[in-house]
């Protein structure tokens, strides 16, 4: 069984982690009141796809997959627990209810006996009690990835995921010799936000699904193994590389989780938007570039703040949007995006956001002399029409002094002792901002 970890990672061996592009993984959580039906939990969380699931307590029952007698292919993951949770009868809460119950599970395999691989995997947003039995006053939701592989020899391991990539040293071959949890988001009695902070989102979901059961939809059966999609990384699949040319994977999930009939807005997160100009041949050349996640397609998202409308393009499936335009902005503008839904969701509501439009800053050089103490700044603005003053601060936000030059390139040296600092933050008068580690020199 599933059970939150004393600390936030609980691993049985080192494992670093390659960072991957930053994702947007879930987007909102229900903010209460949180009652007795749902065990005093969040009722829903919402992914940056727009899904949004209720905490899955239904004993609806698949109707693709016939139950063992005594345990039902229920479309939630209901655990029964003797003495705790007896799933036969009425959940109430806290005499009857699932000491761990969830918004979301996904869980796949990986097995080859000839080469010596068992892989399990599971990733899950998790409602659970911190002392384990169902208590008012100690539910805890958090974000998990766990991964435990037998293997049949020591070496480095690679292991991609839907949500990331993880590396291994093994130092011996043995059963779980790879061993990682990974929770992310417990905190105090009523407080569920942290798990929107962890690595789980969005949401896998089933190719096949949704799946309509009765009154209720579902993402997937957790009764069956199908391939899924929703991965922020487009890695809809587990693989595991490793010595004497291991290469194994598989696309095959059991996915669970209840979507929900609350409405809510359209997500829309802001990446960047930023613009450039400068003269060619004595023509103004000016360009605004806009970044966005949000929903992928049959979602739409689109510039309204300039006539025609233009619309945002979509890369491959992962809610990463783009656009362009050839506008001249006026100083201190604003882009107003609207994102809608409401097509795959029919929940969801449209999103509209202002977007601050600044230059693009960006650092050249941050050099640090040891013999003389002396800091050298170069740093240049996406406007070199109008170019705006820049002012250089410490990581810290301690304040250094004010770049100069007539153009779109500006430096600054100065005298500083008798430490150097470790980073740099040149700001502009247009909004925008770079930060570089400074280098040391002789």
């Amino acid at each position: 069984m599933l059970r939150p970890t004393p600390k936030p990672l609980a691993m049985a061996i080192f494992a670093s982690m390659l960072q991957l592009p930053a994702q947007a993984a879930l987007y909102a959580v229900d903010p209460g009141p949180y009652t007795a039906g749902n065990g005093k939990f969040a009722a829903w969380y919402q992914d940056s796809h727009g899904r949004t699931l209720d905490l899955c307590l239904s004993k609806t029952v698949s109707s693709r997959v016939a139950g063992a007698p005594g345990a039902p292919a229920y479309m939630c993951n209901l655990l029964p627990t003797p003495g705790v949770f007896d799933d036969a009868q009425p959940i109430v809460f806290p005499t009857n209810f699932p000491d761990e119950a969830f918004w979301f599970t996904a869980d796949a395999a990986v097995v080859d006996a000839a080469r010596g691989i068992n892989l399990s995997y599971g990733t899950a947003i998790e409602a659970a009690f911190a002392a384990e039995e169902p208590a008012d006053g100690d539910q805890v939701s958090f974000a998990r990835v766990r991964i435990r592989v037998d293997v049949p020899a020591a070496g480095t391991y690679v292991i991609t995921h839907p949500y990331g990539v993880e590396v291994f040293d093994v130092p011996a071959a043995g059963r779980r010799a790879i061993n990682m949890t990974r929770d992310i988001g417990i905190a105090g009695a009523g407080d569920f936000a942290g798990a929107l902070k962890g690595d789980v989102g969005p949401f896998l979901r089933s190719v096949n699904g949704p799946y309509t059961e009765g009154s209720e939809r579902f993402i997937g059966d957790p009764n069956l193994n199908e391939r899924v999609t929703g991965s922020p990384f487009n890695t809809n699949y587990v693989r595991i590389e490793g010595p004497n040319g291991i290469d194994l994977r598989t696309e095959l999930f059991a996915i669970s989780g209840k979507l929900s009939e609350v409405a809510r807005p359209t997500p829309l997160i802001p990446q960047r938007s930023t613009y450039s100009r400068h003269n060619e041949n004595g023509d103004l050349r000016a360009q605004q570039d806009m970044f966005v996640l949000a929903p992928p397609p049959p979602a739409t998202v689109t510039l309204t703040s300039q006539t025609p409308n233009l619309s945002l393009s979509e890369a491959n499936g992962t809610g990463t949007w783009y656009a362009q335009s050839a506008l001249n902005p006026a100083p201190g503008s604003a882009l107003l995006i609207s994102a809608d839904n409401s097509v795959a969701i029919p929940t969801s509501t449209a999103t509209n956001a202002s977007l601050p439009l600044t230059d693009l800053v960006t650092i050249t050089r941050a050099e640090y002399s040891l013999s003389n103490s002396t800091l050298t700044l170069v740093a240049s603005s996406s406007d070199e029409t109008s170019p705006p003053s820049m002012v250089a601060r410490t990581g810290n936000g301690a304040l250094i002094g004010n770049l100069l030059g007539d153009g779109a390139v500006k430096t600054l040296s100065t005298t500083l002792s008798p430490v150097p600092p470790a980073k740099v933050q040149v700001s502009s008068a247009a909004g925008g901002s770079d930060s570089e580690d400074v280098v040391l020199v002789p």
